[in-house]
């Protein structure tokens, strides 16, 4: 029996064709993302970095220039009180918007997941006050909350309390003004939670019933962690809307100037007080830049939260990312070498074939 030596192949050549083929499939998932960083270069980026520039400078509008004073824009705007007023009411106002609206976002949304009639209606509903637009719920609201005629002290007065100062008091105007933010995004983050609600599996519920577990134990139990990466989105889009806040606090006298004594002057609010008001467009711009870290930072901050919160349900259980990376390595080795062995199995074949041959 002869051996037969199995001729050399020559490598196929690749085409043109083909590699016009690779590089679509490589620079295609760019090119479709790229008209949205196209155009946050264009009105997103080159703005913020057009304030960075006129942050250090004495600009004039009517000239178009200005003069760079480095710091000095930053120095006035911190050692001012306005801008430590201006933030205490940011927070507060913040803080009495966004707690209450979670709840009652959760809680909505929570009895809009049940077997109810009509849930398309309840569910527009609850979108009803995101879609007016909020100069006309400030002019009601405020109104509403007047000293002398408004409708809330009117009924206050008719139980025996007496009037509050909702525009002279900084903290009754902090919930005047946090009661239009919760009236206006409460339906907003409530079809977020619902969305999520109904993405979570039916089989859990019904495990729970079978277990004996109450509504309030399954919500609880299966409902809230479950929400958690949602949660966590609303959070922080919630941070974000509460810290920029400005409609509600323009509209909330007829002066727009937050008060006669700052008591709902806000930092967005006193940013176009300046920039517009006084004509100061560089201490405008240090001051939205101020603002710009201080979201930053509390953004980072719930980013490290966030990731100390979602638990991923694929079964990374309590490894650390270390362990995660260690096994994933791991794992791409084991791979590799059954591939290897696979392939050297294959040669052995072959070889054994061509031998019979």
């Amino acid at each position: 029996m002869t051996t037969t030596v199995p001729s050399s192949r020559t490598p196929k050549r690749i085409g043109f064709g083909h590699r016009m083929t690779a590089w679509d499939l490589k620079l295609s998932p760019y090119l479709y993302i790229s008209p949205f960083f196209i155009l946050f270069i264009v009105v997103g980026l080159f703005p913020i970095a057009y304030t960075a520039v006129i942050s250090f400078m004495d600009w004039d509008l009517v000239r178009n220039s200005g003069e760079f004073i480095g710091w000095g824009q930053y120095e006035w705007v911190l050692s001012n009180p306005k801008f430590w007023i201006a933030l205490r009411n940011t927070f507060s106002i913040f803080l009495l918007s966004s707690i209450p609206q979670l709840i009652a976002a959760i809680f909505i949304a929570a009895m809009l997941d049940q077997n109810i009639r009509a849930k398309t209606f309840w569910r527009m509903g609850v979108l009803v006050p995101y879609v007016m637009a909020p100069v006309a719920v400030a002019l009601i609201f405020s109104n509403m909350f007047g000293d002398q005629y408004g409708i809330i002290n009117t009924l206050l007065n008719r139980i025996g309390i007496p009037d509050i100062p909702w525009h002279s008091n900084a903290f009754a105007s902090h919930i005047a003004i946090a009661t239009m933010v919760n009236f206006r995004w409460t339906g907003y983050n409530t079809l977020i939670l619902l969305a999520a609600m109904q993405a979570i599996p039916r089989d859990y519920y019904e495990a729970a019933t079978v277990d004996g577990a109450g509504k309030i134990r399954q919500f609880f139990s299966i409902t809230v962690p479950s929400l958690r990466p949602t949660l966590i989105f609303v959070i922080i889009t919630s941070t974000i809307g509460g810290l920029q806040i400005f409609d509600e606090p323009r509209m909330y006298d007829q002066y727009g100037t937050g008060g006669a004594n700052s008591q709902w002057l806000t930092i967005s609010l006193w940013l176009y007080n300046i920039g517009w008001g006084e004509w100061n467009f560089g201490r405008a711009a240090a001051l939205a830049w101020i603002l710009f870290l201080i979201i930053l930072a509390i953004g980072i901050v719930n980013l490290f939260v966030s990731q100390s919160l979602i638990r991923d349900e694929g079964g990374r259980g309590q490894m650390s990312r270390k362990q995660r990376r260690a096994a994933a390595r791991a794992a791409r080795a084991s791979v590799a070498a059954d591939a290897h062995r696979a392939a050297d199995d294959v040669s052995s074949a072959s070889a054994q074939k061509e031998t019979v041959r």
